[in-house]
């Protein structure tokens, strides 16, 4: 199946699935699709055992698709961008304590629980799995997806600051925890020696390079667009500067994602409130938004069809299991050991919107992708399970169970979640 056979086949099936959660279920659109997918593929593995290959179709559009080149080096500019447009950096700086803590202390953190807990799991199933494997785990998985439940939390009155807590984190943390992935599987290949001094370096390399050129690119993009009045050119500019920005980022050896989020930062504000005449910012608004919504549910499409074409065996589906509570042990690490650990400096968060902060991190494609793009073999295998039964459990579990945690919450009293280290001048609240 060419390029073309196999856009036109995803876009059909996501059309159908999105139609069919619409009428019917009427979830969230990218919780529902993706139930729907992961039930169809489950009949069609059931279907298959028994002898009626109706499976083969979607196995071959899946094969022919390469997900994590699809989503790390397609579809993630474009949502990271999407995401970055509509926060205000107003809020951003005004949390920007608890944002910094979390997209990088946390992602630490929990890197290391998640890791070290997978490893005795492994080694208790007699699993063939080394330190630096499960470490690798750990870091794959700690990034946060809250793409599927911000919707929600959005329509639900809470409160703005929360809202720009889990955003921020989500856009800073994904750039972080791919970086840490990419120095994790440095030395797990093992080919050069590394110090701690590359470590730093590639760090500072990809995440404060990323971001300076994130900042200069958005620049760029930002007198450009100041310079004329027309929203077809200026949509045109935009798509110019997450596409050739996000490749030139990654060619230069640079945080491509966090590239992205600065640069969608910048335009989003600065490009919003002094480039753009009222009819651009309508326009505009309009085509990331249904960019958004369209690749979100193309992406939980392939989530759920994904099942098809990963290997289960026995001792890797119980490590998948233990997976779950263990990943949710670490979010839960590395939301309140960082936060404790500024409290000293006048930074308060009360108990429940730690809560929401553990229970609302969703992971998603991003987990899977860097679980794809792991070198071929056992490991591999044994790591993809894992990070499916994480993804799939988050999304649907932790997805539609959030809004009941919020109301839980703001029915026990709005969260004075105040940050005194960010600037605020309220009395800080009581964790």
């Amino acid at each position: 199946m060419g390029l073309f056979g196999t856009l036109a086949a995803l876009l059909t099936v996501t059309a159908l699935f999105a139609y069919v959660n619409h009428r019917t279920v009427r979830l969230p659109t990218t919780i529902g699709v993706m139930l729907i997918a992961l039930l169809t593929s489950l009949a069609l593995l059931a279907l298959h055992g028994v002898g009626i290959d109706l499976d083969v179709p979607a196995r071959r559009l899946l094969q022919g698709i390469d997900f994590d080149e699809t989503l790390l080096q397609g579809m993630l500019s474009f949502l990271l961008f999407a995401g970055a447009l509509h926060v205000d950096l107003g809020d951003l700086a005004e949390h920007k304590g608890t944002i910094a803590v979390l997209a990088t202390f946390g992602v630490v953190i929990s890197t290391a629980v998640i890791g070290g807990l997978t490893f005795l799991a492994a080694g208790a199933l007699g699993l063939d799995l080394r330190l630096i494997d499960a470490l690798l785990f750990g870091a794959l998985i700690s990034p946060t997806d809250p793409i599927a439940v911000m919707g929600l939390l959005s329509t639900m009155g809470v409160p703005r600051s929360l809202e720009t807590k889990i955003a921020g984190e989500s856009l800073f943390n994904d750039g972080v925890g791919v970086v840490v992935f990419l120095i994790l599987l440095e030395l797990a290949r093992g080919t050069e020696p590394v110090t701690a001094g590359d470590v730093a370096l590639l760090f500072a390399q990809e995440a404060g390079g990323g971001a300076l050129f994130g900042a200069v690119a958005g620049y760029v993009a930002y007198r450009m667009l100041r310079s004329i009045d027309d929203y077809k050119v200026e949509v045109l500019v935009t798509l110019a500067l997450v596409t050739g920005g996000y490749a030139l980022a990654g060619a230069l050896h640079l945080s491509a994602p966090i590239a992205i989020v600065v640069a969608g930062l910048l335009i989003g504000n600065q490009g919003r409130a002094f480039a753009m005449s009222d009819l651009t910012r309508d326009r505009l608004d309009v085509f990331w938004e249904l960019i958004d919504e369209v690749l979100n549910a193309v992406l939980f499409v392939l989530i759920g069809l994904e099942i098809l074409v990963i290997t289960f065996a026995p001792s890797a589906v119980v490590l998948a299991l233990l997976a779950v509570p263990i990943a949710l042990l670490g979010r839960s690490v590395g939301v309140f050991v960082p936060l404790a650990g500024l409290r000293p400096f006048g930074l308060r968060q009360e108990a429940g919107v730690k809560r929401v902060l553990v229970w609302g991190g969703l992971r998603g494609g991003i987990s899977v992708a860097l679980a794809l793009s792991l070198p071929p073999g056992p490991v591999r295998e044994t790591l993809l399970v894992a990070t499916y039964a994480v993804v799939v459990f988050s999304i649907v579990v932790q997805g539609l169970t959030v809004p009941r945690l919020v109301r839980h919450v703001l029915q026990t009293g709005p969260p004075r979640d105040l940050d005194p280290l960010d600037g605020d001048s309220g009395p800080p609240a009581v964790a």
